[in-house]
């Protein structure tokens, strides 16, 4: 039986996040966004209201389609809602003891390995790569093409963009922000925002 889900967030992700709800069999009921006009249509799907309009949807599940991490955390604990897992049917998940958590993405042409455990309200973005035995915070976002090699560990609300590689065992810290293209060869052991092959702190 398909799923009725309303996207938080209709933005470009909320876009994608819609093809893959349809792509899954299930129904986008609409957006909910506080800065977007209410009857707008996005992507043929209606602005239904705000955020704080979530409890006219009781009979639905909820997705949050917002890069920022820190507004993702904020909203989830925010609503008391079901979360719906978005999983493109095109992505490849072992069937090897693989943990996805609730209200996390998953986009096309990405792929999760054996023993990977991913937090929730996650972001795989398309063709991302979460080798085996990868661990994923809450609120983690790999952006398109990222690659993490086997055993790494990510820290939550962390955001890998887009092209970023690793090498296999190493930890990353929570609360950073890598740039585009970046090499991450050593453990990250702070906070903060890097850049770089090899990666550098940069503030």
């Amino acid at each position: 039986m398909s799923k009725s889900v309303v996207i938080i967030g209709a933005s470009g992700h909320g876009k994608v996040i819609a093809d893959t709800v349809l792509k899954s069999g299930d129904k986008v009921i609409g957006f909910l966004d506080d800065g977007i006009e209410i009857g707008n249509l996005i992507v043929g799907f209606e602005v239904l209201g705000k955020i704080s309009d979530y409890k006219n949807y009781s009979d639905c599940e909820f997705v949050i389609a917002i890069g920022d991490p820190y507004i993702r955390e904020k909203i989830a604990n925010m609503l008391n809602v079901k979360w719906y897992t978005a999983i493109h049917p095109t992505a490849v998940i072992s069937s090897l003891d693989v943990e996805i958590g609730e209200g996390t993405v998953v986009m096309a042409n990405a792929v999760i390995n054996s023993c990977a455990k991913i937090g929730r309200h996650c972001i795989i973005n398309t063709g991302a790569i979460v080798e085996h035995d990868n661990v994923l915070g809450d609120y983690v976002h790999l952006s398109p093409n990222v690659a993490l090699a086997g055993m790494v560990s990510v820290g939550k609300s962390t955001h890998i963009g887009t092209g970023t590689c690793t090498k296999q065992v190493l930890n990353i810290a929570s609360d950073c922000v890598f740039g585009s293209g970046s090499v991450i060869v050593k453990d990250i052991t702070e906070s903060g925002t890097y850049a770089g092959v090899p990666v550098r702190k940069i503030k």
